[in-house]
């Protein structure tokens, strides 16, 4: 099956936790950090997913915001550090990809966001990833 999910990181699920509706998933990805996934309980059980098991997250580069300073004070779970590696930018969007341990994953962001943030290549950032908008699928 072929995926148009540009962002699709490696991982091992480290701990299950079913709600009424949603369950949450944590993801120890293959560079060591840490990702959580809110995905529906009936989507958790038909992909049978239980601690040890080989998944990959999936993440629009729509839905990865990023961030230049200190991020404090929000209810975004997922917070990749990593480094600016290319920039593609056009008159309303732009295309950042950012080196993170063991992966690498594409924000698209506005034009007017890559410049007031000052993106450029070598960068320092933190990509943000709403629990909500991570995917799962197993390997």
């Amino acid at each position: 099956m072929s995926l148009s999910i540009r962002n699709q990181l490696p991982g091992t699920v480290t701990a299950v936790t079913p709600g009424e509706a949603m369950t949450t998933v944590r993801v120890r990805l293959t560079g060591g950090q840490d990702l959580t996934a809110a995905i529906t309980r009936e989507s958790a059980d038909d992909l049978a997913l239980s601690p040890g098991a080989a998944v990959r997250a999936l993440v629009k580069s729509t839905e990865v915001a990023l961030a230049t300073g200190r991020v404090e004070g929000l209810s975004i779970r997922n917070r990749l550090p990593g480094t600016v590696t290319a920039l593609t930018t056009g008159p309303a969007m732009a295309a950042v990809t950012v080196a993170v341990e063991g992966a690498e994953l594409t924000a698209a962001v506005t034009r007017q966001a890559a410049d007031d943030l000052a993106l450029s290549v070598g960068v320092p950032v933190v990509a943000l990833i709403k629990s909500t908008e991570v995917s799962l699928a197993t390997a």
